[in-house]
């Protein structure tokens, strides 16, 4: 990819700005791309201080096929669903940084996805089942949590974050997915920043396994 034009999707979605762990992990991660791909171009998307409406009527009321007249209201809806899919189609890389509230995700990424998750977009149902329209991209996930949740089953069990991303860009036919992950940053101070530097130490190897795969291609 280093010798290509890249577009690069930068999301995030954390509502505490400078001390947000998963902003400073997914800007190092941009940061580290663009040294190694410079043709990057970038566009952000802050979905902490630009989120959609959540999924309404209006919105829903559009799929699939298209009024012969719209409410004031619809046509709004349709322009921001219209927009959010088209940058994330265009998009080669997506990086996301990623909090983890209440088990999950920020409802403002939440309401991103239902934005994107298109029928005959993003993936379409068929005969055998659903299919991903939305492959050939990578996706890198900066999450954080308060908890360490990855090396437990019952912590497991309750993380609705990563595996519900994954389970998410699996279903547009995205199969090239990353983590880079900081657990415990609620956990003291001396947690928090071990984990903190952990995920920025794993970055450029996460950048390099790119570079390699381009290699093998």
């Amino acid at each position: 990819m280093s010798d290509q034009t890249v577009k690069l999707l930068h999301i995030d979605s954390s509502i505490l700005q400078e001390a947000s762990v998963t902003r400073k992990l997914s800007s190092d991660i941009v940061t580290q791309w663009l040294k190694a791909n410079p043709a990057t171009i970038v566009e952000s998307l802050d979905l902490a201080v630009d989120a959609p409406n959540h999924f309404g009527a209006d919105a829903m009321g559009i799929r699939g096929a298209v009024q012969a007249e719209q409410s004031e209201s619809q046509r709004h809806e349709n322009e921001v669903s219209e927009r959010l899919v088209s940058q994330f189609l265009d998009a080669d890389v997506v990086v996301m940084g990623v909090p983890f509230y209440n088990f999950s995700v920020p409802s403002q990424l939440k309401a991103w996805i239902d934005r994107v998750a298109q029928a005959g977009r993003t993936f379409k149902y068929t005969e055998n089942g659903p299919v991903g329209l939305a492959g050939g991209k990578t996706v890198i996930l900066a999450v954080a949590r308060g908890g360490v949740y990855s090396n437990s089953e019952a912590g497991q069990a309750m993380e609705h974050q990563e595996s519900y991303l994954k389970v998410v860009f699996g279903f547009f036919g995205i199969t090239d997915v990353r983590v880079i992950r900081a657990e415990g940053v609620a956990m003291g101070e001396e947690h928090k920043a071990a984990a903190i530097n952990e995920a920025l130490e794993a970055i450029p190897g996460l950048i390099a396994d790119d570079a390699q795969k381009d290699r093998v291609a």
